[in-house]
Order: C-alpha cells, then structure tokens, then sequence
C-alpha cells in the first residue's frame, strides 16, 4: 500500500507539472495536435509513449546518481560547465513564468468571470504563497490536493464531449484551413514533450527522496501514460469542432459550452486550479534554485520572487506565451538529448563490463 501511495504522489507531480493553464485550455493541443488533422491522432499516441519513456528515464537516473533537485540534475546530464548555462537560463524561464501564470489567472478572472484582472493575480499570488511556505511539503501536498479534482473535472468533460456530444459542424471541412503541414506530426509531438520535460524535470526529481527506484520509475510511467491518455481525449474532442475551434484563444472553453453553461464554469475552474499548478512548479523551482544562490531562505526567495514576477504579470498572457514557450521547448530538447545520452552510455559501460571487455568497475 504504501508503494501504491508513492507511486501516486509522484503520477499526481507529473501531471501537476504538465497539465497547466496551455494544456487545460487547448490551447497546446490545438497547435501541437489539432493543427495537423486525422494525423494528430497518431501524434497524441507518439507523445504518450514518450512521456511514459522520459519520465521513467529521468526517474531511474534520479535514484542511480541520488539527485533529489533540478540543479544537480542539470549538472549530471549536461557536465558541470554546460550546466551551470543551462541552469541559468532555466531558472530565467521558471521566473518568467511565475509571470505569465500571474497574467494567465488575471486573463481567466477578465475574461470569463468578468471580475477585476488584478484580482486574479492577487489570489493566485496568495494561493501559490500559501501552499509553498513550507518547500517540498508544500509542494507535494498542493499537488495531491489539486491536481486529483483537476484530473477527475478535465477527464469528465474532455471525455463526454469526445464520445457523447454531437458537434454541430460540418461533417466535412477541407485541410486547407488546417495551421500546420500535416506531414510534420511526429516533430511537433515530440517537440510537445520536450517543451513540457523541462518544467516536469523540476518537480520529479523533488519525489526522489520520497520514493524507491521502483516506484519512482513505476510512478513516472504511469503518470506519462495518463498524461497522454488526457491529451488523446483533449485532441478528439477538439477536432470534432474543426474548423471552428481554431478561432478561439481557450478552445476547450468553447467545447465545454457546447455541453452546457454549468460544464463551462466549471471547466473555467479547472483551467484556473491549471494555471496554478503551473505556477506552484515554477516559484518552487525559482525559490529553491535562488535561495541556493544568494543563501537567502527558502521563504525569503519565496516571497521575493513571487512579488518582483508581480509587474511582468500585467502584461499581456497570450503575449507572454508566445515569447517565451518556444524558448523553453528547445531548452526542453537539450535536457532530453542530454538524458537519452546519459542512459545510453551508462548501458554501453555496463554491457561492456558483463561482456569483460574491460575490468569490472574499470570506467568508477
């Protein structure tokens, strides 16, 4: 039982981590999915093998070289001089984004509860203070808190109005009017979980110290595969409503709609608690990687980035996305090809060990 118990933590970290405010509103789905037509299908399926594979891979190498914090995972993957580039400018994308999850909660409360934009950044800012206080506790209890009610809600509508709604569209639309060139769905899906495994890194290898290599590993794969079940559900109910729904900036919003006024509010919730998962994984990751630098506390750092990520935050969030998201995909691609190399060197000694190729314990 208590193995069940930690391999859910850390599939309810997964999904924490990836499923945000782009994932909750279809907006990631639309662009990486959707775009490319029926082939998008096939792309959703792709990824979820790869999120199952990356996160079972990171976890693995997180028990064997016993690194329990994204920084000393950077250095591991990438070498101490590469790494310490990298972790700057991850730690600059995890700051900007506690700005953007700011903005994207202000959007939410604007735009769809018609309530003061400040006064979405207010309670998200209040929220993700109050939840993180006490570091990795805090982190790991919002996550079991929020992400289950999250995951139920999402899989409830995503899932009725993929099987049982009956779109209103044309039954037929021509590929034309499709973003993408559909010939390029395999790129975009792993370019999608690349784009994702840099923030999730941040928050699984905080589960290290909580769980066995086991279930570590168990727990990873698991959380990769319903993380890809989601966005299979995500995209089959998106492309229902080609080509309508590639006009809307929260398209799932309007899915939700479809089924009735009471699934639009509280799919509006889900997109919220979405955005502040989010933002939970990113002023964790900040906090954490600044009160190492300065040797200021944890709450201190907590407090001071939070606040001074406050005037980026009024900016505009479909502005912030664009800008910054891409950024963080490629740094996601570095990290993964970092990781498959050091998997694949680690078997490569192994095998030529077992094989007596060179003394046991030659390459120590």
């Amino acid at each position: 039982m208590r193995s069940l118990n930690a391999s859910m933590m850390l599939v309810m970290g997964y999904l924490g981590a990836v499923v945000g405010a782009g994932f909750a509103s279809g907006q990631e789905i639309m662009q990486f999915f959707v775009a490319y037509g029926s082939h998008g299908c096939k792309g959703a399926v792709l990824a979820t093998i790869l999120f199952a594979l990356s996160g079972g891979l990171l976890m693995y190498t997180a028990h064997q070289a016993k690194i329990s914090n994204y920084q000393n995972m950077i250095s591991h993957l990438m070498g101490p001089r590469a790494g310490i580039i990298v972790d700057a400018i991850l730690a600059l994308f995890l700051f900007l984004g506690i700005s953007t999850m700011l903005s994207a909660s202000g959007a939410v409360f604007y735009e769809h509860l018609y309530l003061p934009k400040n006064l979405g950044i207010f309670l998200a800012y209040a929220a993700v203070g109050i939840f993180l206080i006490t570091g990795k506790k805090g982190l790991i209890m919002s996550y079991n808190l929020l992400v289950p009610l999250k995951l139920l809600l999402l899989l409830l509508i995503s899932g009725y109005a993929a099987f049982f709604l009956n779109s209103s569209q044309p039954a037929s639309f021509t590929p034309l009017v499709l973003p993408a060139q559909p010939e390029f769905w395999a790129l975009s899906s792993v370019l999608y979980v690349a784009y994702n495994f840099a923030l999730a890194m941040v928050v699984l290898t905080a589960y290290q110290p909580v769980t066995s290599r086991k279930e570590g590993i168990r727990g990873a794969v698991w959380g990769g595969l319903v993380l890809g079940t989601m966005v299979v559900l995500n995209y089959l109910a998106l492309h229902k409503y080609l080509p309508m729904v590639l006009q809307y900036e929260v398209p799932m919003l309007y899915v939700a709609g479809q089924i009735s006024l009471t699934a639009k509010r509280v799919y509006t919730l889900v997109l919220w608690m979405g955005i502040l998962t989010t933002a939970i994984a990113n002023a964790y990751g900040f906090a954490q990687r600044f009160a190492r630098l300065t040797g200021i506390s944890y709450s201190a750092s907590l407090f001071l980035c939070m606040t001074l990520a406050l005037p980026v935050s009024g900016q505009s969030f479909s502005g912030l996305v664009g800008k910054i998201y891409p950024l963080f995909g490629i740094l996601g691609v570095a990290i993964l090809i970092a990781l498959c190399r050091k998997i694949i060197k680690g078997l490569y000694l192994k095998l030529t060990e077992r094989l007596g190729l060179v003394p046991k314990g030659y390459f120590r």
